[in-house]
Formats: C-alpha cells, structure tokens, sequence
C-alpha cells in the first residue's frame, strides 16, 4: 500500500513540474517573440508576466506563433487581434498599455 502511494505522489509531483515547466517555457518564447517583433525589453517583460498569469497553455502558444515584423505595440495589437480569442486580445490591449504606461511593472 506505501509503495503504492509512493509511486501516485511521484507521479503527481512529475506532472505538476511537466506543466509548469511547459507554463514557463511557453512565456519565455512569448517574450522571446515580443523582443524580436521590436518591443522593448522593459515591455516585454511587463506584457510577458502579465499574459502568462492569465492565459492558458494554448492561448500562449498562438500568441507565440504570431510571425512578421511589429515595430509598434499597436502593430502587435492589430496582429493579435487576427487570434480571433476575446480573452486575448484583452489580456493583450491591457497589458501592453499599462505596461507601455509604466502602471504595470
């Protein structure tokens, strides 16, 4: 019965560290996309933090996806808004004027 358990817990532990390792990944391509397309690094930051806390998995990876040059955050506005996801896009908009603003850190 304790082997039993042991090998559930272990399990579990395995899972939590999978996804969340997968979370933070997923954000550090996110950030990694919004350098290149031409944010600040200062933004990026912020609007990385920010979206990570408050989207999912998958909303993250068609965020990443995003390709073309986006010197502007207006730019990447209008590119997000082709994700066709109303979570997104607010998250994002949000995100990206209270970070360019200096509100958000």
């Amino acid at each position: 019965m304790l082997r039993i358990l042991k090998r559930i817990l272990l399990l579990v532990g395995l899972v939590v560290v999978l996804v969340g390792g997968v979370h933070l990944y997923a954000g550090w391509r996110l950030h990694g996309a919004l350098v290149e397309a031409g944010l600040s690094d200062r933004v990026a930051s912020c609007m990385t933090r920010r979206m990570v806390k408050r989207l999912s998995l998958p909303q993250l990876v068609r965020l990443q996806n995003l390709q073309g040059d986006k010197p502007t955050i207006g730019a990447w506005i209008r590119a997000v808004e082709l994700v066709d996801d109303r979570k997104v896009i607010f998250v994002t908009t949000s995100s990206a004027a209270l970070c360019k603003t200096g509100l958000a850190r």
